[in-house]
């Protein structure tokens, strides 16, 4: 499965759920115990809400649109003022057509009535996921089950009560599979922020000297010459890029002067503002002194901020082993880094613009899958298989249960788990999800990010 890049610019409609019904079922009462305030009114009387009002509600971090309808007039409402039932109809065919999933909330005391038939029958010719919601379904006067709800012939009831907040986390469950989060719009014309960072004297300014075609940068072959982090704006083939020099970054023990530490600090932080990051090696260095702890820190460092990170092996023209030079990288970033494997690589001579283009290829391709989404349907059905490839471990005698998966968001790939047992799943099991995330959608070198989130065990009930 190869994902389709994801273009920069997109924007992703959140999720809106509409809750419909006839009047006066508690529609607006779950409304306002979704959102957390009240913000619709409520009262006994029927039909108080006219018009259709959205909100924002949150599961935990994860916001999603709600809308309250006026609900659809019955025939007694339609008899007694026809001009109101009509705007009350379009008003909830309106809320209906711009969400994405239904929850027909239906009366638990007064049970069944035939308007509740009627309104399952326009339901079901709506291209919608659909739930029923048993609303004041704890009250003693509650005269239907689930089961009695079954025969409209929607698959997912769920009984709740509004007014004492029971049978929320069973909606959420239900809704949670569909969720699609809303991201910051990222204007097409942004540029890209390229760190480039690396050890003293491996040569950083030199490369970005090459690649904006101009000696910007003051170069010497001695180690120091850069102190503080240079942002650079620079557009290649319409793609517009804010390149970031920094620092050579040695080890702490060997940082004694206080002007290089300040210069260290500005390095570091400069990841907190990079998108991509170019590890530059000297290739020239001994093939047993590659990779020393201080690139294995820098490289640790990238990725758990979540950058993107593409390694470029400098002064590939002055060696003859570059073969056994990549393999060895190769290996030692495989073991070393397991986290992110496949981290991308290229040979280059900063002094001679060679292969600069494939670097700059690699660092777009990268972001892309940086910035990639992976459908929640799709997800999901993959979840299916890696759970029936390898369940989940038990604990304590019960097998930890995973429900369901979605994508909370990109820059980097973020997913959340919904599991029984969620503080007790291995962070084993999570690197087999993550790098069958990577194998299966594509995804080489991107650092991606879990969450783990605790649902209740209905077994345990």
């Amino acid at each position: 499965m190869i994902p389709a890049s994801c273009k920069r610019g997109d924007k992703i409609k959140m999720f809106t759920l509409a809750l419909i019904g006839r009047p006066n079922v508690g529609k607006s009462s779950l409304f306002n115990r979704l959102v957390g305030r009240k913000l619709a009114i409520v009262h006994e009387r029927p039909g108080v809400t006219r018009d259709f009002t959205q909100a924002q509600a949150y599961y935990g971090d994860m916001p999603f649109y709600i809308l309250d309808t006026p609900g659809l007039a019955d025939p007694e409402t339609s008899a007694a003022h026809p001009e109101l039932a009509k705007n009350m109809q379009l008003q909830s065919e309106a809320a209906i057509d711009g969400s994405d999933m239904v929850a027909f909330v239906v009366d638990g005391i007064a049970g069944i009535t035939s308007f509740d038939r009627e309104i399952a029958k326009f339901l079901h010719k709506k291209n919608k996921p659909i739930i029923v919601l048993i609303n004041k379904s704890d009250s003693k006067k509650a005269q239907i089950t689930e089961y009695d709800v079954f025969a409209l012939g929607f698959q997912t009831v769920i009984s709740v009560s509004a007014e004492h907040n029971l049978g929320m986390d069973a909606l959420y469950e239900a809704i949670q599979p569909h969720l699609i989060f809303e991201e910051e719009e990222v204007a097409k014309d942004r540029p890209l922020k390229l760190a480039i960072m690396g050890r003293p004297n491996v040569g950083k300014s030199t490369l970005v000297n090459a690649l904006i075609g101009e000696e910007r940068l003051l170069t010497a072959d001695m180690p120091g010459v850069t102190r503080d982090s240079v942002s650079l704006s620079w557009e290649h083939n319409g793609q517009k890029f804010e390149l970031i020099d920094t620092a050579g970054i040695r080890r702490k023990a060997k940082v004694q002067d206080a002007v290089e530490q300040l210069a260290v600090e500005s390095a570091k932080r400069t990841l907190q503002f990079a998108e991509m990051v170019v590890l530059v090696i000297d290739a020239t260095i001994p093939i047993d002194e590659q990779l020393e702890k201080q690139d294995l820190a820098l490289a640790q460092q990238v990725v758990e901020e979540g950058r993107g990170l593409i390694l470029a092996l400098n002064k590939v023209d002055k060696i003859n082993h570059l073969p056994e030079l990549m393999d060895h990288i190769r290996n030692q970033l495989n073991y070393q880094l397991a986290q992110v494997r496949d981290v991308p690589m290229v040979a280059i001579s900063a002094l001679n613009g060679h292969n600069l283009e494939e670097m700059l290829n690699k660092i777009l391709n990268l972001n892309n899958l940086w910035n990639y989404r992976v459908p929640t349907a799709k997800l999901n059905d993959w979840l299916s298989f890696m759970l029936e490839k390898h369940p989940a471990p038990a604990v304590s005698g019960r097998r930890i249960r995973i429900k369901y998966m979605t994508q909370v968001k990109t820059r980097p790939p973020t997913f959340a788990l919904f599991c029984t047992k969620a503080s007790d799943l291995p962070a084993s099991y999570i690197r087999y999800l993550s790098n069958g995330l990577r194998d299966d959608f594509n995804m080489p070198g991107v650092p991606i990010r879990f969450i783990v989130k605790g649902i209740k065990n209905p077994y345990l009930d």
